[in-house]
């Protein structure tokens, strides 16, 4: 039985559809960015259950051997990452981010990249809170693209580095959750992370919309409550 339910030819199927006039190279260049999504989101899925694993009291050599690596091997690449208190939903944001980069042809992660990030999560809470600024998805990610470099001219391999503003609005973003007294880091907190970064494309993308940080603050904490309260966590 297959692990998943998916396979080659549903991924080749969504890919020609969604790209009927594409030529052939075209779609390598797609697929190829498609497959970096799916590693990443593969090596986020081991990060969980590894942290779930540790909080259990596994050992880095029983954790080792569960992933078929040394314990070095493991503990180096699975060690607490800087996104280890982000919610599901949060971590998808940021490899949406990173696709992002990867689709503009950019060598940075960027603030722009962070917020498509967080517009890429409809059950999100920044999400649901961008859209009650905005006249339409499409109008922010126009803002977005529009404030951002233009595209580059050849896509990267491999990894892509966060720019020191993004850096800044991760660190914002947990700050934000620790302020609020909040367990884990949501796509709520990511959205006062990027308006705290002040300079940022984020942050003057958010502004143009009508946000404060004041505001956004108090709205993060009423609406996180909210979905607290009904057992509903981003």
């Amino acid at each position: 039985m297959s692990p998943l339910d998916i396979s080659l030819a549903d991924l080749i199927a969504r890919l020609d559809e969604e790209l009927p006039e594409a030529g052939e190279l075209a779609r390598i260049s797609e697929a190829r960015l498609r497959a970096q999504t799916l590693s990443d989101l593969g090596d986020q899925l081991i990060d969980h259950y590894v942290s779930k694993a540790k909080r259990t009291g596994a050992s880095w050599t029983q954790i080792g051997d569960a992933i078929g690596v040394s314990k070095q091997a493991a503990q180096q690449r699975h060690a607490p990452s800087a996104f280890e208190r982000f919610t599901n939903l949060n971590r998808h944001g940021i490899v949406l981010a990173q696709e992002a980069a990867r689709t503009y042809k950019h060598d940075f992660i960027g603030t722009g990249h962070l917020l498509l990030g967080l517009l890429g999560e409809p059950q999100g809470l920044a999400y649901e809170m961008l859209m009650a600024k905005a006249e339409s998805e499409q109008s922010v990610r126009e803002a977005i693209e529009a404030a951002m470099p233009p595209a580059g001219e050849k896509a990267l391999r491999g990894h892509i580095a966060f720019r020191p503003e993004s850096k800044e609005a991760i660190e914002q973003a947990r700050h934000a959750s620790v302020e609020l007294g909040h367990d884990r880091v949501g796509t709520e907190h990511m959205l006062l992370g990027l308006i705290h970064a002040e300079e940022s494309t984020a942050a003057q993308v958010l502004r143009s919309l009508g946000f404060t940080s004041d505001e956004l603050r108090e709205a993060v904490r009423a609406e996180a409550a909210a979905r607290l309260a009904a057992g509903d966590t981003q």
